[in-house]
């Protein structure tokens, strides 16, 4: 009997060691996978818009967006299409490669669309899991460029009548349209139009919003504030690039734009997503820039 209980007793100290001993292993586990996870939620935000780095994007796309994710961009937006494929890829090879590096393509600039082409499109950029399509300049021969700075040639209904019918193939197919602004938008027209104000009265809202770009704002002379008050909701997407002394394009945080006052406003703005882009980086390494921009966006509290 005494026999007995001395083995009963033993088997129970070994079984209360084993149990202990993968509880112990279970729980160091769960330790030290933890802070992984939230390593790898914190470390990657904001977007950027890939004509920033066009020229690296021209001669080796798949590295430099590898560059991008490394970052700490959690997606892109396109800005090269061409015969059916995005930076040489087709719409779901650009897709998958984008996601295998952890990030996503938000939208797209397709500047190029006309009323011939505009179907096959808005397919390449659904087909490449793009969420919106972004109509970057007025579309079709409408855009000038001069001496003078950017202009429109047309009229302003005539802009509103494409973006009307584009707005509506896109909202078919599933995807969403956006305009895309300069500062000519904002400028007083001789008759007394102001482009951008007759586009978001006129333009169907069920079809077609706004990805406001910060910077050609303040060079239009026009608070951002004072059009998320009277059109909100519109500017889904925005442009955050800054602007130094000379009026010239800044990494984010190194210029003049009060980007806090801006972003303090961005429920009433309607803003969903944002995207650094820097046209010129004048002497600095677009791919420096773009790193000091996302240092800046995440002192300045964007998310």
């Amino acid at each position: 009997m005494k026999q007995n209980l001395k083995l009963n007793f033993t088997l129970l100290i070994a079984l209360t060691l084993a149990f202990t001993s993968c509880s112990t292993e279970k729980s160091t586990e769960v330790a030290t996978e933890t802070p992984e996870v939230v390593q790898t939620e914190s470390k990657s935000f904001g977007g950027l818009a890939l004509y920033t780095v066009r020229d690296s994007m021209a001669s080796n796309p798949k590295n430099t967006l590898q560059a991008v994710a490394d970052a700490g961009y959690a997606y892109v937006e396109a800005a090269n299409y061409e015969d059916g494929k995005f930076y040489g890829m087709t719409p779901t090879e650009f897709k998958s490669y984008v996601e295998s590096l952890g990030m996503t393509v938000k939208s797209a600039h397709m500047g190029m669309v006309n009323m011939e082409n505009a179907d096959q499109l808005i397919a390449d950029v659904k087909a490449a899991g793009i969420e919106y399509f972004v109509i970057p300049v007025p579309p079709m021969g409408m855009f000038t460029f001069g001496p003078e700075g950017m202009g429109m040639k047309g009229t302003p209904d005539e802009l509103v009548t494409i973006m009307n019918t584009l707005g509506e193939k896109c909202n078919q197919a599933g995807i969403k349209l956006l305009y895309h602004n300069h500062d000519f938008e904002f400028k007083t027209m001789e008759d007394g139009t102001v482009i951008e104000d007759l586009l978001l009265e006129k333009c169907n809202p069920e079809f077609v919003n706004f990805q406001m770009d910060l910077f050609w704002v303040q060079k239009a002379e026009v608070d951002p504030l004072t059009y998320f008050e009277k059109y909100p909701g519109r500017f889904i997407a925005w442009h955050v690039k800054d602007m130094n002394a000379e009026g010239n394009f800044a990494p984010v945080g190194t210029g003049n734009i009060d980007f806090k006052r801006i972003l303090a406003e961005k429920d009433k703005s309607g803003m969903e997503f944002y995207l650094v882009e820097q046209d010129q980086t004048f002497g600095l390494d677009p791919m420096e820039a773009i790193k000091i921009s996302h240092k800046g966006l995440e002192e300045i509290g964007f998310k």
